[in-house]
């Protein structure tokens, strides 16, 4: 199918363009209860195809683009007019000049994955007797389950001679704890996983069980007021986010970044744990045929790199590292029980949290936080939490404990001081 988009390129006179041919297996799982109420295998292949058009617009070189997706079942005809439709879409883009990336053909990667080693059901089996290790109560429960297994094949190919090609191998799935005392609820949990990670979801699930007890027993916010507070999980990893957003070409590139190679962005009068963030390269090669390998975006809290795709790495004169979507952070000085041992409010779960990289805000509504006042630990659920790392970055002590997804891997909670919180006078 490479070869038949090629030739419809060739003969519409496209002599710039990028296909990504991704060919992917997967079996999916869906419980009620513990019960496999329904499992299917779908297997599906695809073509995305990039077409760039140089073209000069007032004296100065642009570079349009646009992309298609080319199905198996089309016709030649088909893929000619879609083609050309994306060449005449992408002569109307004025994109700034960039150089496309070059190459050659390169051996198929396989994946390291430990899920690489067995059937795709085999690696459903685990995750599942996993998920359900905790689920052993008439009272707090599993009560629906989705889980995917799924093997993809990728090759990239580009006119400037790039042939590369790999596998990668993911487990992902959702699943909702029901407590039905003292009130009925139910909280939704997700995971993802890209090698085999039974005991992380162990924790995961016996976490969300307590969770979901907690929050049928939660009835009132927290006072407002400022308080100490510790986020963990994915909650963290948004936090870490910023860093990683605030250093991306295309952020630097447009502005909206005032960083620096070797700034202190941290802070210069850290008090808590300095940060070391590595980005970490899950898949061999980025989407556009870019080598990919781990890289250190801060040490000791000084940036080290930008990093991003050919076109806004071209635009601020730096190699191109491909995007990333995984970070590991080595763990901190302080255990869980250090971390609680003075007055906490632990946010748990939000209705939406978010960390907005060019403010530095975060927040988000509390749907269950335990509130430690130096006596007891009581679940509320309510109010919301409104800070700003540029104000507490310099003062953020992380656990020593860990926590890992696909995207993460790093202290599984950090404090936090003097953040506001809404909620009841």
């Amino acid at each position: 199918m490479i070869e038949q988009i090629r030739a419809v390129l060739q003969q519409l006179g496209i002599a710039e363009y990028r296909i990504v041919e991704s060919v992917q297996e997967s079996v999916e799982s869906f419980f009620v209860r513990k019960k496999l109420d329904l499992k299917r295998r779908t297997d599906l292949t695809d073509y995305s195809v990039v077409v760039f058009c140089p073209h000069e617009k007032n004296g100065r070189q642009m570079l349009g683009a646009s992309a298609v997706n080319i199905h198996p079942g089309m016709e030649t005809e088909e893929i000619t007019e879609t083609l050309q439709k994306a060449y005449q879409a992408a002569a109307l883009v004025c994109n700034e000049y960039y150089e496309l990336n070059a190459g050659e053909k390169e051996d198929f990667v396989a994946s390291n994955s430990r899920f690489a080693g067995q059937s795709l059901e085999e690696s459903i089996r685990q995750i599942v007797e996993a998920l359900y290790a905790s689920d052993t109560s008439e009272k707090v429960f599993i009560n629906s389950a989705e889980v995917f297994a799924k093997r993809v094949v990728r090759r990239i190919v580009n006119s400037r001679g790039v042939d590369v090609s790999y596998e990668t191998y993911l487990v992902s799935g959702e699943y909702v704890v029901q407590c039905i005392e003292p009130r009925d609820v139910e909280t939704y949990h997700q995971f993802s996983y890209d090698d085999a990670e039974p005991d992380a979801l162990r924790q995961d699930v016996a976490e969300a069980f307590t969770m979901t007890q907690a929050r049928a027993e939660a009835d009132r916010p927290p006072k407002a007021g400022e308080y100490t507070i510790l986020l963990s999980g994915k909650n963290l990893q948004e936090i870490l986010q910023y860093y990683c957003g605030r250093s991306s070409a295309g952020v630097i590139y447009q502005k909206y970044s005032n960083y620096q190679i070797g700034d202190h962005v941290q802070g210069n009068a850290v008090q808590g744990d300095v940060l070391t963030i590595y980005m970490k390269a899950k898949e061999p090669y980025s989407d556009e045929g870019i080598p990919m390998k781990d890289r250190t975006l801060m040490e000791n809290g000084a940036l080290k790199m930008f990093h991003g795709g050919l076109k806004y790495s071209y635009y601020i004169g730096i190699e191109p590292t491909g995007d990333y979507h995984s970070i590991s952070v080595p763990v901190g000085s302080r255990t869980m029980e250090e971390l609680k041992a003075s007055p906490y409010l632990h946010i748990v779960s939000f209705s939406d949290f978010q960390m907005d990289i060019l403010s530095g805000h975060f927040g988000g509504e509390i749907r269950l936080a335990f509130l430690y006042d130096g006596e007891k630990v009581t679940p509320v659920t309510g109010g919301s939490v409104n800070g700003s790392i540029l104000e507490v970055q310099g003062n953020m002590t992380f656990s020593k404990e860990r926590y890992r997804n696909d995207q993460y891997e790093g202290p599984y909670a950090v404090r936090m001081e003097n953040v506001k919180v809404a909620g009841i006078e």
